[in-house]
């Protein structure tokens, strides 16, 4: 029989929890009856948004410890209202009702994680290896005892401990695929092993290790600049062809140490780290229109002359690791509860090179043909694929490093209230210190003059992309383009300007201190619980960066602008529940949020180009953003049938100040970074006035065991969440626009069967265009990314009770990326990546 534990996601309070009177009867019902695989997961994820204090959704791994998507922003996607942002074909951040990833709180074993990206908050969730954690759970509403800085939400990722099992147990299992775009074989395998020991099983140990290796092929056209008007006709500036080949490496290690040497104390050590590694070269050819040029035939196609044909290579690598360690306990004193911990983490990321060479060629004419989804640009001759007639433009060799140093620690304390059935009063405190750098260096090199042609470090030949439709032609080779680089030194004359940018501009020191205390109460009076609070956030911030003018500062300049912000901010909220029924929960909440705004935009930089013209150029950081601030209200009603299935539906609205975004704008007088200029085009981030978010969220889950065998085997899920948002007060621009990211309907559907050995799973997630980023004052020149549904599928067999095989297949439809500007015929870039399956081993006991 299968002994399966409920294990919430943090609270303090929820072990002394008085149990509802359903609660009871599903634990027995685990308790009696053998319930494993997804059946089991999906259960106790019932079980985890049934008990919680707000509203909350929740997957777990199943009983081999193992979730079937790639990472973990792939697997909580297909929770309800929940979408991702995709790199490459792979999730890599989540979208969670309509809301930026730079404003969801993620945390790790309830203590907020580090961010390895230089330029935001959000945290990049394609460097966890699914196969490393035990539960992921997504709180939609706030109480006081978390972290405020969570507009969109909070995600928690739980790693396992030796006590959220009996005895002895392990895994292993191992993958190998096929992507039929790259035509390379991925694969991957994990362990893990736990258990307890000592007098009276008082100790217990969990490690557990990843590693997997993919060679993507992804395949991307795109404009080479804006859509623009040419005799009434709207025709692009060009075409670029792009041909991406990716080697990513995860790997990952969790060890978890646990004492508990009565029922009073419990002590743990915890340590969690991951490696993210992704080395690509990206092949470019394209030609860039000139505009004199350009002949429009009618509405879809066209004549050109005198355009550029490029190619060009860029070869990069990173290297992301992850360390988190962290030390608690928690101590009973009769009915009282006092818990406290100590966290730190390190993010590192390094870009050991991101070069990139570029020839060209002129004088180029031919066709152009548009269509409803994409075009084409056809040259009047061959030329374009001779590699002789290119010259070379420019080589740009980069390294970056950015490090993310975070100490936490937190103290909370739970004490009974002689109020109502059960009540208890809950109070803490929090303290986190972030300290962050950026270091980025370059150069830009311009050629001189000489002999060189791409022939003589001409790569190989890319026949054709996007399945036939685009010829490519000859690549560069980059380490011979790199070796006659420092052979011939005179051939080439550097950019001093462009050097010094790339450079300067993106270095950064901050330093965050935050400071949080609460108050919070859970208030029992027969069905209804109430969860009154307010929490105190006091945040200081200093920050350091580089002012400087092209052509006049220098490259070892240490840190010469500085800014900074302090601020206090009170929390308060309110979470109501209402036990209708055995079977019906209502919930209601309004609370409060704060967004503090991205490291890029606060770093106080200064960049002046062309300081004498008579419209020079400026682009800076602003140290003096506002940080957004939410009220949000939640309604909720919740339908289960015990732990089998779950009917909800959802409505929110927030009201969001100061909503942050990227503006240019021109004809600006005034002094920056100590010069005093006049008709200035100046970029940089700037506060909004206000926005709304308002959406209703419809979910429904449900075993359909009531059919006779063996159709008793099947379970089926499926949600919708549609979402409206518009922000005012944009600089320019009189419209209201929509939140950066936001689709206004997400869904997703599976139908799975589990029965006889039997485990199968076919899913659907879905997400409408979102708002990419807003044009300084033409709504016509909004870039979206277009909408995107995906087809996932998985089948396993329990060959033994030990051991599991297993196929599986994701983007089983070759669902391509795609952005438009303004209008959805008016392409951006599109991107394929073709599909991916892996069929594998699992081993238990």
């Amino acid at each position: 029989m299968s002994n399966l534990a409920i294990v919430p996601g943090y609270s303090l309070a929820q072990e002394t929890e008085p149990p509802a009177p359903a609660r009871s009867t599903d634990v027995t019902e685990l308790e009696t009856v053998s319930v494993t695989g997804r059946r089991a997961a999906d259960r106790l994820a019932i079980d985890d948004k049934r008990y919680a204090d707000g509203q909350v959704d929740a997957i777990r791994a199943d009983d081999v410890g193992k979730l079937p998507d790639q990472n973990v922003a792939e697997s909580v996607r297909r929770l309800p209202g929940i979408s991702t942002v995709n790199d490459q074909g792979e999730g890599r951040y989540l979208t969670v009702r309509g809301v930026s990833p730079d404003l969801l709180n993620v945390t790790l074993n309830g203590q907020t994680s580090p961010a390895p990206e230089p330029d935001g908050r959000q945290v990049k969730l394609d460097d966890i290896p699914s196969g490393l954690i035990g539960a992921v759970t997504v709180s939609k509403t706030l109480t006081p005892d978390m972290d405020a800085n969570a507009i969109a939400g909070q995600v928690n990722i739980e790693t396992l401990s030796a006590f959220d099992r009996e005895g002895t147990f392990g895994t292993a299992s191992a993958a190998y695929g096929y992507n039929d775009l790259s035509g390379e074989h991925p694969y991957e395998f994990d362990g893990s092993l736990g258990g307890r020991f000592g007098a009276d099983d008082q100790f217990g140990a969990v490690v557990a290790i990843n590693y997997s290796d993919r060679k993507l092929g992804t395949q991307n056209v795109q404009n080479t600049g804006d859509w623009i008007d040419v005799d009434g006709q709207i025709v692009p500036e060009g075409i670029d062809l792009r041909q991406y080949n990716t080697h990513r490496q995860r790997s990952g290690a969790v060890a978890n140490f646990d004492w508990r040497p009565n029922e009073d104390t419990k002590a743990f050590l915890r340590f969690v780290y991951s490696k993210y590694q992704d080395s690509e070269t990206r092949d470019r050819y394209g030609i860039e229109f000139d505009e004199d040029g350009i002949t429009p035939a009618d509405a879809s196609s066209g004549t050109f002359t005198d355009g550029e044909a490029f190619r060009a290579l860029r070869t990069r690598e990173e290297d992301t690791s992850t360390f988190t360690t962290s030390a608690g306990a928690e101590f009973k004193f009769d009915e009282s509860k006092l818990n406290f911990e100590l966290t730190y983490s390190r993010a590192n990321k390094r870009d050991p090179h991101r070069d990139e060479w570029g020839f060209v060629q002129g004088d180029v004419t031919g066709q152009y043909q548009l269509g409803s989804d994409s075009y084409t640009v056809t040259p009047d001759n061959d030329a374009v694929y001779d590699s002789s007639l290119y010259e070379p433009d420019f080589y740009e060799p980069e390294s970056r490093h950015a490090v993310e140093d975070l100490y936490q620690a937190r103290i909370d304390y739970m004490m009974p209230m002689a109020v109502g059935d059960g009540s208890d009063l809950q109070f803490g405190a929090k303290y986190l210190d972030r300290k962050k750098t950026n270091d980025g260096n370059g150069e830009a090199w311009e050629y001189a003059g000489g002999p060189l042609t791409l022939a003589d470090v001409a790569g190989g030949n890319i026949g054709s992309i996007f399945h036939g439709r685009y010829p490519f032609g000859p690549t560069i080779n980059g380490p011979a383009a790199d070796d006659y680089f420092n052979n011939h030194p005179d051939e080439f004359e550097e950019d001093m300007d462009g050097t010094l940018s790339t450079s300067l501009a993106g270095d950064y020191r901050i330093n965050e201190k935050i400071y949080a205390a609460y108050v919070m109460g859970r208030l029992r009076f027969g069905d209804f619980m109430v969860i009154p609070g307010v929490r105190m956030e006091r945040t200081e911030g200093q920050y350091a960066a580089n002012s400087f003018e092209l052509g006049v500062s220098t490259l070892d300049q240490p840190f010469n602008s500085f800014g900074g912000r302090s601020y206090t901010d009170w929390f308060p909220g309110i979470n109501v529940r209402y036990d209708v029924s055995e079977n019906v929960v209502i919930r209601a909440a309004a609370t409060r949020a704060i967004g503090r705004p991205n490291y890029e935009s606060l770093a106080p930089f200064t960049e002046i180009e062309d300081a004498a013209d008579d419209e020079p150029a400026v682009t800076q950081g602003n140290p003096n953003l506002k940080p957004l601030y939410s009220n949000n209200f939640d309604l909720a009603t919740e339908f289960y049938v015990g732990n089998r299935g779950v009917v909800s539906a959802a409505v929110f609205y927030k009201q969001i100040d100061n909503p942050i975004y990227e503006v240019t704008l021109d004809g600006q007088d005034g002094n920056f970074g100590g010069l005093d200029l006049i008709n200035a085009e100046v970029g940089s981030w700037t506060n909004a006035e206000s926005a709304t978010v308002k959406g209703l969220e419809l979910n429904a889950q449900y075993e359909l065991s009531f059919l006779p065998s063996p159709f008793d085997g099947f379970s089926v899920s499926g949600n919708v969440t549609f979402v409206d948002s518009e922000a005012e007060g944009l600089p320019s621009r009189d419209d209201k626009v929509p939140l950066l990211n936001q689709s206004d309907r997400v869904a997703s559907a599976q139908i799975s069967y589990e029965k006889y050995g039997l485990s199968a799973r076919i899913g659907y997630t879905y997400r409408s265009a979102a708002l990419n980023e807003a044009s300084e004052d033409d709504p016509d020149a909004d870039i979206y990314q277009d909408d995107y549904g995906q087809w996932d599928a998985r089948v396993s067999y329990a060959c033994t009770s030990n051991l599991t095989v297993f196929l599986e297949g994701s983007n089983l439809n070759d669902e391509a990326m795609r952005t438009y500007v303004g209008y959805r015929n008016r392409m951006g870039e599109k991107e394929i990546y073709g599909y991916t399956v892996r069929t594998g081993l699992q081993y238990k006991f």
